[in-house]
């Protein structure tokens, strides 16, 4: 896809959403099953992925961790933001790779340590990029790629998030 063809996409859906603001908000979704022994089946709306407990707190390692999950999660929001962000600026990125990583620490979790924190911290995001671009145009593409990653801006704006429990 070139620029042309990503404005051409995105003008109606921008005119709209300054016509109608509430037209762009939109609840995403996810849903999952609890499965065999500790294990919860994700729908991804591609296939099912079943995640289990991490190897450190009693896993296998067989099934998906949901940290790594929440990690690749940023890393496709992140690199398919900077792709749109690239098109937009005409810039020629031909490839290149995203990579995140985050320190876990299982005491957390486990309760073996209530002031260990329970969460990934010190998450750290990197683009390593095919690209001709000089300093200035690097910094353009950084700032407004983390300017509109959903995901991004949604770890570092800590949401209001709410829990409820229902039984049948």
């Amino acid at each position: 896809m070139d620029h042309d063809q990503l404005q051409e996409i995105q003008r109606p859906l921008k005119d709209r959403y300054r016509e109608d603001a509430d037209a762009a908000k939109i609840r995403l979704h996810a849903k999952g099953d609890l499965g065999d022994g500790i294990s919860c089946s994700v729908d991804t709306g591609r296939r099912m992925v079943e995640a289990g407990l991490h190897p450190a707190t009693g896993g296998t390692g067989m099934l998906a961790c949901s940290g790594d999950m929440l990690l690749q999660a940023l890393v496709a929001c992140a690199g398919v933001t900077l792709q749109a962000v690239a098109t937009s600026l005409g810039f020629n990125v031909r490839g290149g790779t995203v990579s995140a990583s985050g320190l876990f620490d299982a005491r957390g979790t486990l309760g073996v340590d209530r002031e260990a924190s329970v969460g990934l911290e010190d998450i750290q995001l990197r683009f390593d990029l095919d690209a001709d671009l000089d300093e200035e145009q690097r910094a353009s593409l950084l700032k407004l790629t983390e300017r509109y990653c959903v995901v991004l801006q949604t770890l570092r704006s800590t949401p209001t998030v709410t829990a409820s429990l229902a039984v049948a």
